[in-house]
């Protein structure tokens, strides 16, 4: 069926093309600039104590974040497999909900939280980071651990619990299946907390990345920059290609297991909704309630919304142009992989990961290196399109596997149908492929636009003189703006975030009193 030329493949051609510019090409320049140095300046980079400690923190910030978001994950998301929990539906998107905050903001909502007190020493230092990162990002355990329960063979369950008691079968078969989908669940946390800039920024943790926004924002120095990123780079990469491959179909799969699924005993009900309200509310009210008790301090709120008019309009229109264009460039390569098989496939989602693996900073940094130049191609730069190209860049691949995900969902021989009765490729998904993934795609808008609104390490690099984005303006009024103006403004950011799901908890609650 993938005949040249045809619409389908024009169509999927431009979005390969669009992805390779935006997410590929930004990467493959930062690998390539640094041959030019030498050997010399990678030796003096390696031998750098400096560097080296800066490789010991990052590895300890990744490894305890992945540690402590599946030790907290991981039981939730076998509660909610396994477990007959009340308003479960509701509940899952509760305790989801803390992954879609910006980390910055949790982490500022912990400053407020110490401050003034015993906590105020700790709070800011790489255990605190920890803590932050561990209680952001435990719903990507939580949600892969229910996801690989869901999808074991009920059968080899039900005929182990007829000689084995419940724990026993859940020690021996059950948790050893959904090992390598939580293992690989812990390895994209690793990278995504190595990644992250704001939260480390924000509590004065030094980290590669934080490390990279200096060299190149505060000293103007791109090479160093560049080499800088070269170690955070490679780490990442590898570490997201392991998860790939210990995921396997399971990223896009749709499949669930035969059989019924024997529940664990009633008597774990009790516990188990306790550790799910606690963790929600420790993960997701505490932040909420610490930064709207910090908010009420202010005298005018309304004036300073209006003080920050404008970062919120552009943040308001540039997360919805960027969530489109994410959505309209993803729909076509979501296509593509869920249409793929074998080694396609698995070689697409390797480069889906590992492209939304790579460290924001590191993002800005090859933007500007490869937009940043005279003729046509620098025209764009100093303008908001880089905003796009940076929203691009960092949410095209995780969008494209969710809408391949739900694209699985549609049978090929819709479209075989369709195409036997005449109709075209382009005309296919406008009428029966479409409509079929249209709350899928909505999903992967709402998402995008989540994601794009709260982003900051790419959008504070690449931002054009004067401009501003709602998390810029919070992040760099931090250090000389009284903490209730602060503290207002990402109120107000969170409940952005978080209105999406407010509108989707209403629904899942309204479906489940009827």
């Amino acid at each position: 069926m993938w005949r040249w030329p045809s619409s389908r493949t024009v169509v999927t051609g431009i979005a390969v093309v669009l992805f390779l510019v935006c997410c590929v090409l930004p990467v493959a320049y930062l690998l390539t600039v640094p041959l030019s140095t030498g050997d010399v300046a990678y030796r003096a980079l390696w031998l750098d104590a400096r560097q080296q400690g800066l490789l010991w923190n990052t590895a300890r910030l990744g490894v305890g974040t992945a540690l402590l978001a599946t030790a907290l994950g991981a039981p939730l998301g076998l509660a909610l497999a396994r477990i007959d929990l009340r308003g479960k539906a509701l509940l899952r998107i509760v305790l989801a909900a803390p992954v879609v905050l910006p980390p910055y903001v949790v982490a500022l909502a912990w400053t407020y939280l110490g401050s003034g007190n015993d906590l105020s020493e700790w709070t800011y230092s790489l255990p605190a980071a920890v803590v932050v990162l561990g209680l952001v990002f435990y719903p990507l355990s939580m949600l892969a651990t229910e996801v690989a329960l869901r999808r074991i063979d009920g059968r080899l369950e039900e005929a182990a619990v007829l000689s084995a008691p419940p724990h026993v079968v859940l020690r021996r078969i059950t948790l050893p299946l959904a090992a390598p989908s939580v293992l690989a669940a812990a390895l994209v946390i690793f990278v995504l907390s190595v990644s992250e800039f704001g939260v480390p920024g924000l509590l004065r943790v030094r980290v590669y990345t934080t490390e990279v926004f200096t060299a190149f924002a505060a000293l103007y120095d791109f090479s160093r920059a560049v080499l800088l990123a070269v170690p955070l780079l490679v780490l990442s990469l590898i570490v997201a290609m392991v998860a790939v491959v210990l995921a396997g179909e399971r990223l896009v799969s749709t499949r669930r297991g035969s059989g019924i699924r024997p529940a664990l005993p009633q008597q774990w009900q009790r516990p188990a909704e306790a550790a799910a309200i606690t963790a929600a509310a420790i993960a997701l009210g505490l932040p909420v309630l610490v930064l709207a008790r910090e908010a009420l301090r202010a005298e005018s709120l309304p004036a300073i919304v209006e003080g920050s008019g404008s970062a919120i309009a552009n943040s308001l229109l540039l997360a919805s142009i960027g969530a489109t264009a994410v959505v309209g460039v993803a729909v076509c390569l979501g296509y593509a992989r869920a249409r793929a098989r074998g080694r396609v496939g698995q070689f697409a989602d390797i480069v889906f990961v590992v492209a939304f693996a790579v460290p924001s900073t590191i993002v800005g940094v090859g933007l500007i290196g490869l937009w940043n130049r005279p003729g046509f191609v620098g025209a764009l730069y100093g303008t908001d399109v880089m905003f796009i190209l940076g929203y691009l860049a960092r949410f095209v691949p995780v969008a494209a596997l969710a809408i391949a995900a739900t694209m699985r969902y549609v049978p090929v021989s819709h479209e075989e149908a369709a195409a036997v009765s005449g109709a075209g490729w382009l005309r296919t998904m406008a009428r029966i492929v479409v409509p079929q993934i249209r709350l899928g795609l909505l999903t992967a808008w709402v998402i995008a636009f989540v994601l794009a609104f709260g982003e900051l390490g790419v959008s504070i690099l690449v931002a054009p003189a004067g401009e501003a984005t709602l998390p810029i303006r919070i992040y760099t009024i931090i250090a000389n703006t009284p903490p209730s103006h602060v503290a207002a403004l990402a109120l107000l950011q969170t409940a952005v975030i978080l209105s999406p799901l407010a509108i989707l908890g209403m629904a899942v609650a309204a479906r489940e009193g009827r």
